[in-house]
């Protein structure tokens, strides 16, 4: 028996035999499927990928550690458990700071109130206003009754709110009567002239049909409550009820909508579960460092009503125990500054413009930011140069680029802290815990070689459950088979790192705002003397990019770019008004008679002065 075991050895080990015995082996790995080899379906994401183990442009994002299966409301409740007296979130502006056992306990106060006022498990509520307290106290006491939170963006006006509120079918909203020039109010009651002469929490509205109550934050007008009211009107009865609620909740029914526009150009609203955001933003949280050091203090002046303020911010907040730090109410390069040094934050989240902002910003110099040590710059592309700036000029050496769309909770892809700095420049980072990612190419649907560009798909829990009442948007975006198209072109290499190359979507991107070219160009053809327009993005050192409309008028017509802003910015939000206006007679077209947007942009720019003639 011995004498075979050895002969066995020797032959193995022999020239010939050996190394035969190890192809062997190997030969498992590559055996034949229709589709890729064990090792390039999973990369592990736990740390930042060192071994090249993709081969195709599939990523599958391994992780030791499992999804977690909580409601947001059950996200709050167990930091403040842990930690009751750290400091949750700080509002400098209004001077409002919580700890996280304060901030449990008017969420509970406002869940009870919203009970009270009627609301139930399923409503709709609508959040319209800037970055104030009552954002996330309305953002936590939703989730808290089940109460799904319409997110509205504080720069509608009139036509783009009753669009949006009409849609969800918002039950309540809750708003400022006024801030800046946004007299919030005072647009309600164009929409719904039968406030006046309504008790509050009994509007019946022929514009806004479901329409029930609207509960300001900072003002009693009639026919409407104070959020006060809210907060007192929770007794002992709906507090019991809201505790009962808590066995009922579903993690995975919806809790949040979120608009983002079509490029038919009406808004779409992507609905988000508890366990599609919960989960990605413990993700993103673990990924950004949160996990092993939930001591952070963020400066979040991201708007709330984005994913990027609500999800990486506030439930950010919730999830890891971190504390939040909100500068203004309304966008201000210079409290983000002042709120950094005196709050000593040791993050900092931002749009590229905000970052531009900063950096620009002539009193830098007067702060001390020594106490940033890291960031999260997203929401639209990020130039090289601009992150180099911030590096060096702010000096936040651990600077993190993300990727993602609100379909997608948001995040999907996103960098380590540690990632070296050609990926930094260049990357987005890699794959998120739990997500599937591939690059296809656009018209066949297959995956394409690594390093090629195609179109990326996403899989996995963040994927939104879909446009809310709209199924043949949702069809569109997602497939049988789970996959979210993006829309984004991008390269992917053997670690999972994306490059992202562009757009196949008509979108453009202003100052994080994403703006879809149709919605602006059907509202300018109600103008009377507009003929045809045809906006497009050029390129902007500060925002990224700008709007330009290039406009065809009706025949004997005579216009100023005066006049087409003005009309803009009576009827739509601020960021969607142009900056340009030209006036053309011709638009550059392809063969087929199609306009090549393109071209128009790149002429637009020579016309305006923004582009080399060479």
């Amino acid at each position: 028996m011995i004498s075979k075991l050895a002969l066995c050895r020797r032959s193995l080990r022999s020239s010939s035999g050996f190394s035969g015995f190890c192809r062997v082996l190997q030969r498992p790995t590559t055996r034949r499927e229709t589709g890729p080899s064990a090792a390039s379906r999973g990369i592990h994401v736990d740390f930042p990928p060192i071994v090249p183990t993709l081969t195709t442009s599939y990523a599958h994002g391994t992780s030791t550690t499992p999804l977690r299966y909580t409601t947001v409301g059950d996200s709050l409740l167990q930091s403040a458990e842990r930690w009751p007296d750290r400091e949750a979130v700080i509002f400098s502006q209004d001077r409002v700071r919580k700890t996280f056992a304060q901030l449990q306990q008017d969420v509970d106060r406002a869940a009870a109130g919203l009970l009270a006022l009627g609301l139930q498990t399923g409503d709709r509520l609508g959040m319209w206003g800037p970055n104030t307290y009552e954002w996330i106290l309305v953002q936590f006491a939703t989730a808290r009754a089940g109460i799904i939170l319409v997110s509205v963006n504080p720069a509608y006006q009139v036509q783009e709110v009753e669009f949006a509120l009409r849609m969800s079918g918002c039950k309540a909203v809750v708003c400022p009567a006024q801030f800046k020039t946004q007299n919030y109010s005072g647009m309600l009651r164009e929409l719904c002239p039968e406030i006046d002469s309504s008790t509050p929490g009994d509007i019946r509205s022929a514009r806004l049909p479901h329409l029930r109550s609207v509960i300001l934050l900072d003002d009693r007008q009639p026919g409407m409550f104070h959020f006060e009211d809210v907060m007192q009107a929770g007794s002992s009865r709906f507090t019991q009820q809201l505790q009962d609620l808590q066995k009922k909740l579903n993690v995975d029914d919806p809790i949040n909508i979120q608009f983002t526009s079509g490029t038919t150009g009406a808004p779409k609203g992507a609905t988000l579960s508890h366990h599609n955001i919960v989960n990605n933003a413990y993700f993103v949280g673990k990924r950004l460092g949160y996990t092993w050091n939930p001591q952070h203090r963020i400066c979040v002046p991201v708007p709330l009503y984005h994913c990027f303020g609500s999800v990486g911010g506030g439930l950010c907040m919730a999830v890891h125990g971190v504390t939040a730090i909100f500068p203004s109410a309304g966008y201000d390069g210079k409290a983000n500054l002042a709120a950094m040094e005196s709050e000593r934050c040791t993050f900092i989240y931002g749009t590229p413009t905000m970052f531009v902002d900063m950096v620009n910003h002539p009193d830098l110099n007067k702060y001390d930011l020594s106490s940033v040590k890291s960031g999260i710059m997203a929401g639209s592309p990020c130039p090289p140069d601009l992150i180099k700036k911030v590096t060096t000029v702010m000096d936040i050496k651990g600077i993190i680029i993300g990727y993602g769309t609100t379909e997608n909770s948001p995040v999907t892809f996103c960098q380590s802290p540690t990632d070296n700095p050609e990926r930094k420049y260049e990357t987005v980072g890699f794959i998120l815990d739990h997500l599937e990612a591939k690059i296809v190419n656009p018209v066949t649907g297959l995956v394409v070689p690594l390093g090629e560009t195609g179109e990326v798909m996403v899989r996995g829990y963040c994927v939104m459950l879909g446009y809310w009442n709209d199924e043949a948007k949702t069809r569109e975006s997602i497939g049988e088979s789970g996959w979210y198209r993006t829309g984004d072109l991008a390269k992917m290499d053997a670690f999972s790192y994306c490059r992202i190359e562009g757009r196949i979507k008509d979108l453009i991107i202003r100052g994080g705002e994403n703006i879809y070219p149709a919605e602006i160009e059907q509202f300018l053809h109600t103008h009377p003397k507009v003929k045809e327009a045809q906006v497009v993005g050029l390129q902007d050192a500060r925002l990224g990019e700008e709007l330009c409309a290039c406009i065809k008028l009706v025949e004997g017509e005579q216009s100023s770019a005066e006049e087409i802003r003005a009309f803009c910015k009576e009827h739509i939000a601020h960021f969607k008004v142009p900056r340009y206006v030209l006036f053309v007679t011709s638009y550059p077209m392809t063969a087929t008679a199609k306009i090549q947007k393109g071209k128009l942009a790149e002429e637009a720019e020579r016309q305006l002065g923004l582009r080399n003639h060479n």
